[in-house]
């Protein structure tokens, strides 16, 4: 990234739902990706989309938009798989997704946003997380 770029950071599908739900947080999304600094995982990018799908709305398009916004979806690697279940062996209670977005996070040495309180138990040397509530 250029020098004039924003400092990136990882959003976890909970992050992005809380921003299309107008949930508590919203606003740190919404700046993230205004800022051109939003980056998300692959794997999280598809619980969005089942998500969004599921409450009957055009996934294409709401994707689209937050693309639009400034959100950049970056592939899950071979590497990330192998970081996210080892992550996963460590901290159980996190999903598969929550490993895939903190994988993503070590990867790119980025700060990660997650509305999943279940985060706050990590004790890992992990990226920095930020919880929205």
């Amino acid at each position: 990234m250029g020098r004039d770029s924003p400092d990136p950071v990882v959003l976890d599908a909970s992050a992005i739902l809380a921003y299309l739900q107008r949930e508590p947080g919203y606003e740190r999304v919404r700046g993230a990706l205004a800022g051109g600094g939003a980056v998300v995982a692959s794997v999280n990018l598809a619980e969005v989309a089942a998500k969004v799908a599921a409450r009957g709305h055009d996934a294409c398009a709401v994707v689209g938009r937050l693309e639009a916004l400034g959100l950049r979806v970056e592939e899950f690697t071979r590497a990330d798989a192998l970081e996210a279940g080892a992550l996963r062996a460590l901290a159980p209670w996190l999903s598969l997704g929550d490993c895939a977005c903190l994988a993503l996070a070590r990867r790119r040495g980025a700060p990660v946003l997650t509305a999943d309180r279940a985060w706050s138990k990590l004790d890992l040397d992990a990226p920095d997380v930020e919880l929205l509530r």
